[in-house]
């Protein structure tokens, strides 16, 4: 009884996070990659970022780990975009589905969507996810990790 009880009790509580905002200081590096991403402002997008991070995200080599992480994912995505003939490409996030703060550290997953310019022609990516993680430091809140899941594209 009292595990079923514990059990409710976290489940709530899990709920009631997910469907609350989370605090504005955790959203601000999240707020803070993305606007730079999408004005092509790479410095203010990459000081969003812990020294060392890991990323997943739908163009090879998929995976950027360790220290210059996300630099290294940024050379990698203006490549990627320049071979497939991307300009412009914006992310939009919606408030997240999920969220979770335990002392410094914090995990938030954004439905989101990207919307880009290839070859002269609009395509948008609906319904892609991303789960990112943070850590607080003397700096703030920093991203140490995300995700990206594809959506579908039209």
């Amino acid at each position: 009884m009292r595990k079923t009880l514990m059990a409710l009790t976290l489940a709530l509580v899990a709920s009631t996070a997910s469907a609350q905002a989370p605090p504005p200081d955790v959203m601000a590096p999240i707020r803070q990659f993305l606007d730079g991403f999408n004005k092509g402002d790479v410095p203010s997008a990459l000081a969003a970022c812990a020294a060392s991070t890991s990323i997943i995200d739908e163009f090879a080599p998929f995976e950027w780990t360790g220290p210059g992480a996300c630099g290294k994912w940024a050379n990698d995505y203006d490549a990627d975009s320049k071979k497939k003939g991307i300009t412009a490409g914006a992310v939009t996030m919606s408030a997240p589905s999920h969220w979770a703060v335990e002392a410094d550290r914090a995990y938030v997953v954004l439905p989101t969507s990207y919307e880009v310019t290839q070859k002269g022609k609009q395509v948008k990516q609906t319904g892609a996810v991303m789960a990112v993680t943070l850590q607080k430091g003397s700096a703030g809140w920093k991203i140490t990790a995300w995700s990206w899941s594809t959506g579908t594209t039209r």
